[in-house]
């Protein structure tokens, strides 16, 4: 075989192999995006074949509960009516797991299950030890005191009685441990005696003391196996689709997930909405900007400024009520009766009266906002702070003297945040299978189809340079003529035998 012929050859060869590369590129490009969704949705699906299924069970990432109590300094002077002066401390840092038990699988495309937590103190993390002594109002007297502010004067004057009889005072000094999981307290015991089955808790009271080694409730929520647009959301809690604690319906609905994933694919118009039962409530999110984190493209969603917001400000919220400034959302319902307020730390985002009226405050987004990174095409956390305060409204109750003269006032106890990264293993299993090998595919679809290109055109290529350009007419030299000149010129020019020009004749 010929030189040429092996020439031809090897062009075919290029062409062929550049149209088959061309073919899958475009066949890539069609069908890349719904085999990646098609995984994506087969993986985030509540489901013990799924990738996510492990750390929906149970959360691999270190998760951390950063408590920052208001130290009172001046106790006595508030009893005299002077403005409340606080001094923050902490964080008092707490690792925080979560497990997942009695998981049954329904029939109706939903998953009910228990989360348990269990917290355990830091000291290498932390700002202080448990052992620090705090100066916080007394909960049981000050809020009890503002519950019975209405009742007959008789009542006021026998729980003064029982108040100065069991040495209750409307300032206490404990330790961070006993406030956060528990001290004995004579009017508990006194309570729970007497009057049996009106605190939930027996024996200590302490702020977080029901949350250690329990659970918040048997949530029901779908799996997304049967219908992938219900994935996460709450069926049920504690059997119910809606709670009875607010004024209105659409308070007292049950919306969103149970605050841990959300469904994929989303896009910047999405918002976070989740069922939280400390809260009482749902509770929606909204999109901010978008983000990397370690390589991984996220979504920050963050509290819109209307989430604590009175129904004056915004109407919807009107159901809370009844509320005080806007900003902070009563929640004695949901909690004995007791008047507590949550909000943002440090009244962010609140009415500005609630900041000044306390000394030691400074509320600021940077510290004091709460967000969750999203991978959007997951809906799966990648790093999250959710940070909310708790608030006791005190003031002077006429027959109560353990009030003394205090000016009404909302007070902070403390702020919280439950803080996670995802790190480690986890991040890694995550990045490869959920963002390397679809972005991998992404990219070898152009490249296919691009070399499908480039070797089309060698075929094309060797067919022009192998006609080559047609073969020129043979023309006679002009320079190897003498030129020729017309008439009686001719002779002029002719050489004599002598090699000079020959003379003209006479």
């Amino acid at each position: 075989m010929g030189s040429r012929a092996k020439a031809r050859w090897a062009a075919a060869a290029f062409g062929v192999t550049g149209l088959l590369c061309a073919v899958m590129g475009v066949v890539m490009i069609v069908m890349v995006p719904s085999i990646i969704k098609e995984q994506v949705l087969k993986n985030v699906r509540i489901d013990p074949s799924s990738l996510s299924f492990n750390m929906w069970k149970e959360l691999p990432i270190p998760f951390y509960f950063s408590v920052y109590f208001f130290d009172v300094l001046n106790p006595n002077e508030i009893l005299k009516g002077e403005k409340p002066q606080v001094q923050e401390r902490g964080p008092y840092v707490y690792r925080e797991f979560r497990h997942k038990s009695n998981i049954t699988f329904n029939d109706n495309d939903t998953v009910s299950f228990l989360e348990y937590r269990s917290f355990h103190f830091q000291p290498d993390k932390s700002g202080g030890l448990e052992s620090d002594y705090i100066v916080i109002p007394n909960i049981m007297v000050l809020g009890a005191s503002v519950m019975m502010e209405n009742k007959p004067t008789s009542l006021k004057l026998i729980m003064t009685l029982a108040f100065s009889t069991l040495g209750e005072r409307a300032f206490m000094n404990r330790t961070v441990g006993e406030i956060m999981w528990g001290y004995e307290d004579p009017l508990v015991n006194l309570i729970n005696k007497y009057f049996p089955g009106m605190f939930p808790f027996k024996g200590k009271f302490g702020l977080f003391a029901e949350l250690n080694n329990s659970n918040s409730g048997l949530f029901t929520v779908f799996t997304g196996i049967k219908n992938i647009s219900r994935i996460h959301l709450v069926d049920k809690w504690n059997g119910l689709s809606k709670v009875n604690y607010w004024h209105s319906d659409q308070c007292n609905m049950i919306n969103g997930t149970s605050g841990q994933m959300w469904a994929p694919f989303m896009t910047p118009e999405s918002s976070l909405e989740f069922y939280s039962p400390e809260a009482c409530r749902s509770m929606k999110l909204i999109y901010k900007d978008s983000r990397v984190f370690e390589g991984i493209p996220t979504y920050r969603f963050v509290a819109p400024k209307t989430l604590f917001a009175n129904g004056t400000v915004y109407p919807p919220n009107e159901g809370f009520c009844p509320c005080l400034q806007s900003g902070i959302q009563n929640v004695s319902t949901c909690s004995l009766n007791a008047p507590l307020f949550l909000s943002h730390p440090h009244f962010y985002n609140a009415d500005p009266v609630l900041a000044e009226a306390v000394l030691g405050l400074h509320p600021n987004q940077e510290e004091h906002s709460l967000f969750l990174d999203l991978h959007p095409v997951t809906g799966i956390p990648m790093n999250c702070s959710v940070k909310l305060q708790l608030s006791l409204y005190i003031k002077a109750i006429r027959g109560i003297g353990q009030t003394g003269k205090i000016e009404p006032v909302v007070l902070p106890l403390l702020w919280f945040a439950e803080s996670g990264t995802m790190e480690g293993e986890t991040l890694q299993t995550f990045y490869t299978q959920l963002v390397l090998m679809p972005k991998i595919l992404s990219y070898a679809q152009y490249v296919l189809l691009a070399l499908g290109c480039v070797l089309l055109l060698i075929p094309v290529v060797h067919q022009l340079r192998s006609q080559g350009p047609k073969e020129a007419v043979s023309q006679p030299s002009l320079a190897a003529q003498p030129e020729q000149l017309p008439g009686p010129y001719t002779p002029l020019l002719q050489d004599s035998p002598s090699g000079q020009p020959a003379s003209p004749k006479a």
